[in-house]
């Protein structure tokens, strides 16, 4: 089945670069399978320390996801609210405590 290449770019406050990866270190179990029933496969999470907006450093994610995804439902499972719930200390987010995700456009790719 062909997947489909997003990016995204989050942003971490300054000096919570431990906390951070510490928690993803210890995902929950029930995290990683809801988002693999979502459609969503090989996501990583990069950091930028040399990138500092506003206080926070640069994060850029990259995921794979199947045409059928379903990622527009996770906002609503409680399993992502607990996680949104479990970061919002460490990252810039939104009032609902979703974190601010900026959309990255592929300029290149190479297969």
């Amino acid at each position: 089945m062909t997947t489909e290449k997003i990016a995204f770019r989050m942003f971490l406050k300054a000096g919570m670069r431990a906390t951070y990866q510490q928690r993803h270190d210890e995902i929950w179990p029930e995290l990683s399978a809801l988002l693999s029933l979502s459609g969503v496969s090989d996501y990583s999470i990069y950091l930028d320390d040399s990138t500092l907006v506003d206080g926070h450093h640069v994060l850029f994610a990259v995921l794979r996801r199947r045409p059928d995804h379903s990622m527009a439902t996770l906002p609503q499972h409680p399993v992502m609210q607990r996680w949104w719930t479990h970061m919002a200390e460490l990252m810039r987010t939104h009032p609902d405590g979703s974190p601010v995700v900026e959309p990255l456009d592929c300029v290149f790719h190479m297969a």
